[in-house]
């Protein structure tokens, strides 16, 4: 098993990403250097129109809920097809998912209120996962 399956399973409260599939692809999101990881998500958020949203989700505060049409809004029809597709679900279910566990995985993984830097999120993960984890 490599590290980025360890952070997933401790985030998932032991859970292997086999077993979450969900929580699998909201780390693909957030690490996914080709749409600049965790601050490119958040960027797309904004640019959606949905700032105050997503800084709801990265500030110390309560975290403001996101709708699935949202969701659909700033990922876009294709690719909500595509995180569909691999979780065998339809778009709708998918995005669903998304607005439940999304603003948990980027709340979590921001304690201090910001971005962390260097988008070296695995090893915040693994910070995360000496404090507690995802559901704790």
């Amino acid at each position: 098993m490599g590290l980025f399956d360890s952070v997933v399973g401790a985030l998932s409260g032991g859970q292997s990403a086999g077993s979450n599939p969900l929580l699998n692809i909201v780390m693909q999101l957030i690490n996914n250097p080709q749409t600049g990881g965790l601050g490119g998500l958040v960027q797309s958020f904004e640019q959606g129109g949905l700032g105050e949203v997503v800084k709801s989700w990265v500030s110390t505060g309560q975290n403001l809920p996101i709708s699935a049409e949202q969701i659909k809004a700033v990922l876009g029809g294709g690719q909500l097809q595509d995180i569909a597709s691999q979780l065998g679900v339809s778009p709708e279910q998918a995005s669903g998912g998304l607005a439940d566990l999304l603003p948990q995985v980027i709340d979590k993984m921001t304690p201090n209120g910001q971005l962390p830097e260097g988008g070296d999120l695995l090893a915040q993960g693994m910070d995360l996962l000496k404090k507690g984890g995802l559901f704790a």
